[in-house]
C-alpha cells in the first residue's frame, strides 16, 4: 500500500532525529519520520488516482487506531501506533497529517494565505507539536512551534513549485496574490517552460518570504520556552537554517534549472550556530 518516493533523512531541509536530542528518544522520532513519509508518498504519487490516494490513506488511518492490526500493509502504521503506546502520546497529531494528506489528494489550488495556513496547520505543525509532547512540551505552548513548521512548510513549497506543478498540477501559493500581480496558472506554465520567474511570480514569491519571515520572527521565541535543553538546541538549528533558506529563495530563482538548497558546509554552519546558542 505504500508508494515509496525515494526521500529520505538527507532530502528534508532540517535534521531528522538528530544526534543533538536523546538517544532514548530517537527511534520513535525515527518510527513518526517514516509513518509521516509514508502518507506524504502516498498522496505526492504522480501514479494513483485520487480516490486511490484517500482510499490507502484511510487503511492507515485505521491501523494507526488499531482497526485494521496486523496487516502488512500498513506496517508502519502498526510501528507508529505500538510507539504512540510506549511514548503516551496521543495520535492526533498522525491523525491530523492523514487528514493533510488526503487533502493533498483532492485540493490543487490555495484561494488566499489563510487557506494556506490551515492547510500547514494540519500538514507541518503536528510534526512539531509531536516533538514537543515527546520532550516534555513547553512553557509558551505550540505556538511558536506551529509558526516555524508552517514557515519550513511554505519554503518546502517555494523550494519544490516547480516539481509540484508539472508533476501533480498542484500549486500552493495564493491565487489572490498571484490575480494582485497580474498571473494565473497559465502565466505559471510558460514561467516554467522558460526555467525562470517573471515579474509577476517573483512578485507573489517575494510576498510570500515576507510572511514567512514574520512566521520566524516569532519562532525565535521557541527555544527560549522548551523543557529540553537537546530540543532546543535542535529547534534553533532549524530556525538558522530557515533563515538561510529564505535568504536564498530571495536571492536565487526556485524555478530555475536547480533546486534551491542549502550546501553541506552552509547546513553544518547553520546546525552548529544555533545549537551553540543555545549550549552557550
Amino acid at each position: 500500500m505504500e508508494t515509496p518516493s525515494g526521500k529520505d533523512a538527507a532530502y528534508e531541509n532540517f535534521p531528522v532525529g538528530s544526534w543533538l536530542l536523546p538517544a532514548a528518544l530517537r527511534p520513535h522520532i525515527a518510527r513518526f519520520y517514516a509513518f509521516a513519509r509514508a502518507i506524504d508518498d502516498i498522496a505526492d504519487s504522480p501514479d494513483l488516482a485520487a480516490e486511490e490516494k484517500v482510499r490507502r490513506l484511510d487503511g492507515f488511518e485505521r491501523a494507526l487506531l488499531g482497526k485494521n492490526p496486523d496487516d502488512p500493509a500498513f506496517e508502519t502504521a502498526d510501528r507508529m501506533r505500538d510507539s504512540l503506546t510506549e511514548t503516551g502520546i496521543k495520535s492526533d497529531h498522525c491523525i491530523d497529517l492523514i487528514t493533510a494528506f488526503k487533502q493533498d489528494a483532492t485540493k490543487l489550488r490555495y484561494r488566499d494565505w489563510d487557506d494556506l495556513m490551515g492547510y500547514c496547520l494540519l500538514s507541518a505543525a503536528p510534526v512539531g507539536r509531536y516533538l514537543l509532547d515527546l520532550h516534555g512540551g513547553s512553557v509558551d505552548g505550540y505556538g511558536p512551534s506551529d509558526a516555524l513548521c508552517q514557515a519550513l512548510q511554505v519554503i518546502n513549497h517555494l523550494q519544490d513549485c516547480q516539481d509540484d506543478y508539472v508533476t501533480l498540477d498542484r500549486v500552493y501559493l495564493p491565487e489572490d496574490w498571484m490575480v494582485e500581480a497580474g498571473i494565473d496558472v497559465q502565466d505559471l506554465a510558460k514561467t516554467l517552460a522558460k526555467d525562470r520567474a517573471s515579474k509577476g511570480l517573483r512578485q507573489v514569491l517575494d510576498r510570500c518570504l515576507s510572511v514567512t519571515g514574520t512566521l520566524l520572527v516569532d519562532a525565535r521565541a521557541l527555544p527560549g520556552g522548551l523543557k529540553s535543553r537537546r530540543l532546543a538546541m535542535e529547534s534553533a538549528a532549524i530556525i538558522e537554517i530557515a533563515f538561510q533558506l529564505t535568504r536564498l529563495l530571495r536571492e536565487r530563482d526556485p524555478l530555475g534549472p536547480k533546486r534551491v538548497q542549502l550546501t553541506k558546509p552552509e547546513y553544518i554552519w547553520c546546525c552548529a550556530k544555533g545549537a551553540l546558542r543555545i549550549w552557550l
